[in-house]
């Protein structure tokens, strides 16, 4: 008699069930991945001419020796309206299989129950597959999640898993540090602990938010990890640890949240593979999310155990993490707002604070109290202060909020702490010359990277200069939102008039940059004979002289907004040195630029790259006159403020 047998005997059931619970949560994943291998072949049929995804890094990873599965989908067509999928019966029988050794530990010496019934109606339904056609409604009936009152194998998983979940709670022998935990190794206990660890180092961060259960067991020779951190059907992060290697596999709907996931991670030292994006009929509604598994390599037992702490502690950020994003993208752009999160996510607050005291609406109040001075209605944060100073109010307005809830301190308290963050912030800035040295720092890009450019032979390397002039078109983007910028604040404020007025001077700089670097795009594309030698020195000269020029404004502006009454006749002179080498380098451009068209005649005879070199050129001397009309409006605009002309 086997031991499973005398355990059964004695009535002993729940002995059993520890080891049916892992062998049913492995039962789970194959049965997912077996209605993913139907899907996938559905979307082949439906598409022929489209490879179908390489899913043998999955089979792999939920142990499936089947390895017929891998090539299934890629033998699928249509017949009208019905899928043919050859060895379908042989698919039917596994998910019958697997779906009984999921039902197991939930049905094994247990009363008759509804998903008893359920089990055996969709077992009975599976034997009926005995050939290769599967129609669409029997397709729908296999792997819809959709919860519109009709029944699916799908659905019956996800109830099951739900199921099992609560169970493995409720078997659990014992807890580690939080974790509940079941026929562990000794090996295994340090390493759940160290897991632990840094999770809970940082769960006070979700505050009262549900999440974070956590559940540990040994199965096949591995120790396995599972975090419950959302809801959602494909949102899943499950570790396995064997030896001193870990293998992290992650799900996320929200493409956002993988790639900030996956950053983190990298930081740990994570080799990413089997990154896929995938779109399954019944799971996330039909939307698409994110697969990757990413492995960690540790040298020995103590540099597992803190990859493990690390990655714990890590988790919480991912709570609500969408919604933090949507809610920061009403006062910065996309990518400022993941900014914020990670910084706040690395210095330890993490975002839910700032959610739980009312996460917009802490800004919007913030903004509203400080009255039409500084924002008027429909005022985005990054706008009235810069993109660098809205990301870093941003990141201490989190910080503070996530100490506060923590201590449970009353929200009007918040706010307040907020409004006076944000005042600090305001006055933190100099004055209006911050946005002239916001532009200037695009055009110094610009300048710097025609400069680069021509040092590194931009001029033959199409690919190259095409990534170069999408960039350059960004920079003039951003700063053309500048001076939109300074006219709305001068239309509310005289005082920004004459800054006004300067900064749309300083655009010309950009536009006539940005155009000679798209110019160069054009001379990448097959129109540079006769660069070589001669051509090519003076043009290099010319965007040298371009980008010192610029290098010159950048510290005349530096300077000029340190100038006031006080200020020394050393700032006073510094001042005045760097305008007139802005001076001396445009008149320096000049005969540069009548040396380029002497060069350019006498090496290149092709039209088209003569016209597109002298244009090039042109641009490139064009911005110096720009950036001297510009140096003498900063100097008019600097001595007003010193009580008059020198």
């Amino acid at each position: 008699m086997e031991k499973v047998d005398v355990v059964a005997s004695l009535g002993q059931m729940q002995l059993l069930r520890p080891a049916w619970v892992t062998a049913a949560l492995a039962a789970n994943d194959r049965l997912k991945l077996y209605l993913t291998v139907l899907q996938v072949a559905r979307a082949h049929a439906e598409q022929p001419d489209t490879p179908p995804p390489n899913l043998g890094h999955e089979l792999a990873s939920a142990q499936v020796g089947a390895a017929w599965l891998k090539d299934l989908p890629g033998t699928a067509y249509r017949e009208g309206r019905d899928l043919h999928i050859p060895d379908l019966p042989r698919v039917a029988a596994l998910l019958r299989d697997d779906l009984r050794i999921m039902a197991r530990p939930l049905l094994e010496g247990a009363a008759e129950s509804a998903l008893g019934s359920r089990v055996e109606h969709w077992c009975a339904w599976l034997d009926t597959l005995t050939d290769d056609r599967l129609q669409a409604a029997r397709l729908k009936a296999l792997t819809s999640g959709r919860q519109d009152g009709e029944d699916s194998l799908h659905l019956l998983v996800m109830d099951l898993h739900k199921a099992l979940n609560h169970l493995a709670a409720e078997l659990s022998s014992e807890t580690i540090d939080g974790a509940h935990v079941w026929e562990l190794a000794d090996e295994d206990r340090p390493r759940v602990a160290a897991f632990m660890r840094g999770l809970n180092r940082t769960r006070a961060l979700k505050l009262e938010h549900p999440g974070l259960d956590t559940a540990a067991t040994r199965g096949e020779g591995r120790l396995l990890l599972q975090n419950d951190i959302g809801a959602n059907d494909v949102h899943v992060l499950v570790i396995q640890v064997e030896g001193l290697r870990i293998s992290l596999t992650y799900s996320d709907l929200h493409r956002q949240r993988f790639a900030f996931f996956r950053a983190m991670l990298a930081e740990l030292g994570a080799d990413w593979s089997g990154l896929e994006t995938r779109t399954t009929a019944g799971l996330n509604a039909g939307e698409a999310y994110h697969v990757g598994t990413a492995t960690f390599a540790c040298r020995d037992e103590a540099g597992l155990q803190r990859t493990l702490e690390d990655i714990g502690a890590r988790i919480v950020f991912l709570i609500d993490w969408n919604r933090a994003r949507k809610r920061l993208q009403q006062f910065v752009d996309k990518s400022d707002a993941v900014t914020v999160l990670a910084e706040a996510a690395r210095c330890g607050a993490g975002h839910m604070g700032w959610l739980a005291a009312g996460g917009e609406r802490l800004i919007y109040t913030a903004m509203q109290a400080l009255g039409a001075d500084y924002f008027h209605v429909g005022d985005r944060l990054d706008q009235v202060m810069g993109a660098t100073q809205a990301r870093a109010f941003l990141v201490e307005v989190l910080k503070l909020a996530s100490q506060a809830m923590r201590q449970r301190q009353p929200v009007a308290l918040i706010e307040d702490e907020t409004r006076l963050l944000l005042v600090r912030y305001l006055l933190r800035r100099r004055d209006e010359f911050d946005l002239l040295a916001e532009h200037a720092a695009y055009c110094h890009e610009l300048a710097m990277g025609v400069r680069d450019a021509l040092a590194h032979g931009r001029q033959y390397d199409r690919k190259a200069a095409l990534r170069l002039a999408e960039r350059a078109k960004e920079w003039e983007r951003q700063a053309d939102l500048l001076v939109m910028h300074s006219r709305r604040r001068a239309e509310r404020h005289p005082r920004w008039d004459p800054f006004s007025r300067l900064i749309e001077r300083a655009d010309d700089v950009a536009d006539f940059l940005e155009e000679a670097i798209f110019l160069l795009s054009l001379i990448a594309d097959g129109h540079h004979r006769g660069w070589q030698g001669e051509v090519q020195q003076t043009m290099q000269r010319l965007a040298d002289g371009v980008l010192a020029a610029m290098q010159d404004q950048v510290k005349a502006l530096a300077v000029a907004s340190t100038l006031n009454e006080q200020s020394s006749g050393a700032d006073h002179e510094e001042f005045v040195a760097a305008l007139w080498r802005v001076l001396n380098a445009e008149r320096q451009c000049d005969g540069l630029l009548r040396e380029v068209r002497r060069v350019l005649a006498e090496h290149v005879s092709d039209c088209a790259t003569l016209s597109l070199s002298t244009d090039f050129a042109n641009a490139l001397e064009q911005s110096t006159d720009a950036l001297l009309a510009t140096g003498y409006g900063l100097r008019k605009l600097s001595f007003n403020r010193l009580g008059g002309e020198i």
